[in-house]
Order: C-alpha cells, then structure tokens, then sequence
C-alpha cells in the first residue's frame, strides 16, 4: 500500500478523534446540536478513513 495512502488514512482518523473530543466536550456543556454536528463529522472522517485505505476518495463519505 501506498506511504500517500497510509498517511491520508492517519490524518483522517485524526480529524476524526478530534470531532469526537469537541463532541464530548459539547455534550458536557449542553450543547446538544454542536454535539451532534461534531458527532456527525466524526463518524463522516472515520468512514473517510477506511475508504482512503482502499484507494476510494469522495467528498461526501
């Protein structure tokens, strides 16, 4: 597997831990729709992840 697609990997799932974090963080503070946002785009890169360790890219997950 390509270093290019290994990195790409890494640096999403950082994106997405990241979201999580700000989602915990959101939630603690009754911030109810920030935290379901975050939420969202936690999973959205995650899902951008895997993808990207078998070579297929998309916007939109």
């Amino acid at each position: 597997m390509e270093g290019s697609l290994k990195e790409l990997s890494q640096y999403r799932l950082e994106c997405s831990q990241e979201a999580l974090e700000d989602a915990k963080l959101m939630f603690q503070n009754g911030r109810y729709k920030n935290t379901l946002n975050r939420a969202y785009y936690s999973i959205f890169h995650g899902i951008r992840a895997v993808n990207a360790l078998d070579g297929y890219d998309s916007s939109k997950g």
